[in-house]
């Protein structure tokens, strides 16, 4: 399972989007290995169109779902220490974000360079798709 970040469902959904990233998690949506979390949730749907909710609301509810807890703000407040320890100060929801992956084992699927400095800093996997967007099992 791979939990993906706001940053790919927005160039996803962008009519001029990348399209590295569209093939890619539409290939992760065909396997049935994309999921979504809570931050995640606030920040695309909060910023969708009016005319766009419903038919985004039908379409998520099909996919995996990860509901924040308190031992995740909680994880995300000790990561965010890490790292603001060792010079880096990054967005909380980003931090929250590697921190509900992390606890639950995923990898994240972002467009966001943030997530590669936690990568490196917390042990986060990010996951990259294969030649043509295909879906990579885990090595």
């Amino acid at each position: 399972m791979v939990l993906v970040d706001t940053s790919v469902w927005i160039e996803a959904s962008r009519r001029d989007g990348d399209l590295a990233y569209k093939v890619g998690l539409e290939n992760l949506l065909e396997e049935y290995e994309a999921a979504w979390c809570s931050p995640v949730k606030l920040e695309f749907m909060g910023g969708a169109r009016k005319e766009d909710r419903k038919k985004l609301a039908f379409w998520f509810d099909c996919i995996p779902y990860r509901t924040t807890e308190e031992r995740h703000w909680e994880q995300a407040k000790q990561n965010a220490w890490k790292l603001r320890d060792q010079g880096h100060t990054l967005p909380w929801n980003d931090i929250l974000i590697a921190s509900m992956a992390l606890d639950a084992n995923l990898r994240v699927y972002a467009k966001d360079h943030h997530f590669e400095k936690m990568a490196e800093l917390l042990g986060l996997r990010l996951y990259q798709p294969g030649y043509g967007g295909r879906y990579t099992h885990e090595t």
